[in-house]
């Protein structure tokens, strides 16, 4: 186990001794404890019971536990903990803005043992009046619990790509001819459903040639002659399967947004180009609206949007030559910082941009002034050994809540780029958020703006910001904005890719890994930036080794 999955679970030991009232300093103990296994440079899991006892803050009872951790998953406290606490309770730990003592609270003071009960006492008043809760809280409460609701079935794209491929793959030899359509080649953020167009050379054969197949379950029942529906019990995800008797005409209709298919162009539309023609090819269906081609990514967009795009200007994995926002053990990620650059130079990258947290993210391990010289030097000695590739200096400086960033100004000019993000204090309106940002993005040492809404995909909705106003800023103060890759983020959200090039602002396309393998989540925010019509020469990790020196050059004067 890696130290975050041990940590996660000694956190939820902590939070269930509280919530039971145990003896205060040993729940204070035992969290001051887990805060330090976070910042560990090391595998607990590589550690025997006698190398832990001797770490300083780790005691006999500790380790113990950490040992139980590592081999089973769990620790024997922690199991009759969650034998005493009914699952609901436990599960209310997780609702964002409630901490312990609350949830302590709706559980021993109000009898609330689930987040339906907890949701109904929210409407009725209870939480609201109850002490230490009030109006806004109920709200908070209530938001949390119907976001929750409407993300249930849902997957991320990154989730489901090897499934979806695998279905596609097995289902082949079955059918005359099949394509995954839908949210899937749209290449949608998150998906509910998987869609098939299939064609088979015996169509009464249709029905029960897809009941048998074996990696998902009919669901006859919602069913209909040319729709066949089911399950992918992996998942609990639904799954559509069009029976087609017009191949291509079928797949161009699935494989594009409304607003794509009913765009008038010369008083007609792709989707009555569909109606009356039987089409040998998707191609067909827009040479026929006087269109090139255009890929499904863009099928999201208004069809007139997409008439002014060079498909070949597009960016794409080959044309990157780099990665900037990165983690290494100097903060929270999992691999060195030598691992981290020799793994981006075998694959193939000129550059890396390490940028790790700043000191206010105690929580992962943010550098103090020291660490970050002792970073420095090991990238100067790393640079001199790797050339030509190239370590810069970054920074992921937290954006404090006055919109000021981390550390002074003399040790902010230390850096070669700074990514400025929020990371705390999310609850926040539009104008506080976007009045944050705006500070942020005029302090001089600003290079890169970092998940603008600080959203996580299907778990927490992100800050509400003005778009425009943020951007139009970034590109008078001549900041880049960033494309998170992490699948659980896409931020700048694919939406607002075109508005920001229209303004002349540079893109970087950033994994924000922290690890090795997180290099590997570029592709997902390549799928973005194609999908709001991002140029390879607008995409600032596109740029040689040669240029983004200029440039950092010129923003630091």
């Amino acid at each position: 186990m890696e130290n975050k999955e041990i940590a996660k679970v000694m956190k939820l030991g902590a939070s269930l001794m509280e919530l039971h009232g145990m003896n205060q300093f040993k729940v204070r103990s035992f969290s001051s404890a887990v805060r330090k296994l976070e910042g560990f440079d090391f595998r607990v899991s590589d550690k025997s019971y006698d190398e832990l006892v001797e770490i300083d803050g780790i005691g006999k009872g500790l380790a113990t536990n950490l040992v139980q951790v590592y081999n089973t998953g769990t620790f024997d406290e922690l199991q009759q903990l969650l034998t005493d606490t009914p699952q609901g309770v436990v599960s209310m730990l997780n609702i964002k803005g409630l901490g312990v003592k609350k949830v302590q609270a709706l559980w021993k003071d109000l009898g609330i043992e689930n987040k339906g009960d907890l949701l109904k006492a929210c409407n009725d008043g209870t939480v609201a009046s109850a002490k230490g809760f009030g109006q806004k809280t109920a709200e908070n409460i209530i938001a949390q619990l119907m976001y929750e609701e409407e993300q249930k079935g849902k997957f991320l794209y990154a989730e489901i790509e090897e499934y979806a491929l695998f279905l596609y793959q097995a289902i082949t030899p079955l059918v005359s001819k099949v394509e995954l359509v839908g949210q899937f080649r749209l290449c949608r953020e998150y998906i509910d459903c998987l869609q098939f167009v299939v064609e088979f050379d015996e169509l009464s054969e249709a029905h029960a040639i897809l009941s048998t197949f074996g990696f998902w379950i009919p669901l006859p029942n919602e069913a209909s002659p040319f729709v066949w529906r089911g399950r992918a019990p992996e998942f609990d995800l639904n799954i559509e399967v069009i029976i087609s008797t017009n191949f291509y005409n079928d797949v161009l209709k699935y494989s594009a947004a409304p607003q794509h298919l009913y765009a008038k162009v010369n008083d007609t539309s792709l989707a009555e180009i569909i109606r009356n023609n039987r089409l040998a090819s998707e191609a067909e269906g827009y040479t026929k609206l006087g269109y090139e081609f255009v890929i499904p990514e863009l099928r999201e967009s208004d069809l007139p949007f997409t008439k002014n795009i060079d498909v070949n200007s597009l960016i794409s994995m080959d044309e990157l030559k780099g990665v900037l926002h990165n983690h290494s053990t100097y903060s929270d990620g999992k691999n060195t910082l030598r691992e981290m650059a020799e793994y981006c130079k075998e694959l193939g990258y000129e550059y890396l941009g390490i940028s790790d947290h700043s000191k206010t993210a105690f929580y992962a391990n943010g550098l103090d002034e020291d660490r970050i010289a002792e970073q420095h030097r090991e990238i100067d000695a790393l640079n001199i050994e790797l050339a030509p590739f190239k370590i810069y200096k970054g920074i992921e400086s937290d954006i404090l809540n006055d919109g000021s960033l981390d550390y002074d100004d003399d040790v902010l000019a230390s850096f070669d780029f700074i990514v400025a993000s929020i990371h705390s204090n999310l609850n926040m309106d539009k104008a506080k958020a976007t009045q944050r940002l705006l500070t942020a993005i005029k302090n001089p040492f600003t290079t890169m703006l970092g998940h603008p809404t600080g959203r996580l995909l299907l778990r927490r909705e992100g800050y509400p910001i003005d778009h425009a106003q943020v951007i139009d800023a970034c590109a008078e103060h001549n900041v880049i904005i960033e494309i998170n890759a992490n699948p659980w983020r896409l931020d700048l959200d694919w939406r607002w890719v075109s508005y920001a090039m229209e303004k002349g602002v540079k893109i970087s396309i950033n994994p924000d890994a922290h690890e090795m393998n997180g290099y590997h989540d570029m592709k997902y925010g390549v799928l973005v930036g194609r999908k709001g019509g991002l140029t390879t020469s607008m995409t600032f990790n596109s740029f040689s080794v040669d240029e983004v020196d200029a440039h950092f050059v010129l923003k630091n004067k």
